[in-house]
């Protein structure tokens, strides 16, 4: 960190346990709106994080997120003593987002960032028939699958893991593309791509094998083509204490007891 974190804000979902949780750090600290401080706390679970990063992305701010869900991933455990302390000896990571350009069937575009995974789905009883292409090459000339997705490292243990896609570390500059329930090619079971690439899908007859495509929480229905590259400009900074330490999670996801 360069400059010591003095000003927090804090957010926090709607459920009973990160409500009373805001207000055990409302006592303690004193809060100041998001846009006047100089880092931002979430609790909640990781798709509250999620939304978070989203809604406060340009505001620059590293984001310490302390867990009042589940798994908890890309958060720190909750712990209300020595709070700024712990944020200045944090460790940051920074994530850069997904950036999709999807045109749909009437030539409409739509651009969204997604910190997790861009996912293409099936939303007809038929299969979804894709053709894919990576920095301008056909790679694939038809994956006939339920659909597919490109996951960042942060989304690598989400819907991707679910997938059965890897496990990917932060930092290690690489994006999981994995196919979901694919069935031509046969055995093909997805690839792991440098942080550089390009990917393009192109949606093989739309009007009859429909298909969504979704950047993190926005839906587009009836998608042709979709283009997905790693926006480097943009990055979200997130902060892990240094008593929990995201290397270990990533090994306690991939040696399950």
């Amino acid at each position: 960190m360069e400059a010591a974190i003095r000003r927090i804000a804090c957010v926090a979902s709607e459920t009973p346990t990160a409500r009373e949780r805001f207000a055990i750090l409302k006592d303690r600290y004193p809060l100041v709106p998001v846009d006047q401080a100089d880092a931002l706390v979430t609790l909640g679970g990781d798709g509250f994080m999620l939304r978070a990063m989203h809604e406060f992305m340009d505001l620059d701010l590293p984001f310490y997120g302390m867990n009042c869900g589940t798994i908890g991933f890309l958060l720190n455990q909750f712990a209300p003593d020595n709070l700024l302390e712990r944020i200045n000896a944090a460790q940051e990571h920074l994530l850069s987002p997904l950036a999709m350009t999807a045109t749909d069937v009437r030539g409409e575009r739509v651009s969204a960032l997604a910190y997790n995974e861009v996912a293409m789905l099936r939303i007809s009883q038929q299969s979804a028939h894709i053709r894919l292409f990576i920095n301008g090459r056909e790679r694939l000339d038809n994956l006939v699958c339920d659909g597919i997705m490109l996951a960042t490292p942060a989304g690598s243990t989400a819907y991707n893991l679910s997938a059965h896609g890897p496990i990917i570390p932060l930092g290690s500059n690489v994006l999981a593309l994995t196919p979901i329930c694919p069935f031509r090619p046969r055995r093909w079971n997805g690839a792991l791509l440098p942080n550089t690439a390009d990917v393009e899908f192109e949606i093989l007859t739309p009007d009859r094998r429909p298909v969504s495509a979704t950047a993190d929480f926005l839906e587009i229905r009836d998608v042709a083509h979709i283009l997905v590259h790693e926006d480097h400009t943009r990055p979200a900074r997130i902060l892990f204490a240094p008593d929990h330490s995201l290397e270990e999670r990533i090994f306690n996801e991939q040696f399950v007891h």
